[in-house]
């Protein structure tokens, strides 16, 4: 199983900066929280297992905000090194479908978006954790809505 340091460090490395592609701490949880919430939709397993909560700008895995913390609002500098053979090609695929779909928007975008979805409604606004059911309940519905 992945961990959300390697999801994240997938969407990182698809980033183009010089094309003013950006991806600040805030963006990139909500792409985290989109693939995790996809996944176990279409998958009915994770793609990691660290925790999500509700935070006051939307969903968060804890861990990988500290992680990156440092960058505050800018964009998130380091291009990490992918050893793509972690992740086999039914997931890169899936990956780089979520990051065409959402990776084309401003995190504050982002952000407004996953306050208007349940899985971070239901759990808002007391870092209250936001279940796998949640996920895959709410993302199950827009499979079916798109």
């Amino acid at each position: 199983m992945l961990t959300c340091f390697g999801v994240a460090a997938y969407f990182l490395s698809l980033a183009d900066p010089d094309a003013g592609d950006l991806i600040s701490n805030l963006k990139l949880q909500k792409l985290v929280y989109y693939a995790q919430g996809f996944y176990l939709a279409l998958n009915d397993k994770p793609l990691f297992n660290e925790k999500m909560q509700a935070w006051a700008h939307g969903p968060v895995v804890p861990d990988l905000y500290h992680h990156y913390k440092k960058f505050g609002n800018d964009a998130i500098t380091i291009r990490p090194k992918i050893d793509t053979r972690i992740f086999d090609k039914k997931v890169r695929t899936f990956l780089n479908d979520v990051y065409n779909v959402y990776g084309q928007f401003s995190a504050w975008k982002l952000r407004n978006m996953t306050h208007e979805e349940a899985p971070w409604i239901d759990a808002a606004p007391t870092s209250s954790l936001i279940t796998h059911r949640a996920l895959k309940s709410y993302f199950k519905t827009q499979l079916k809505n798109g």
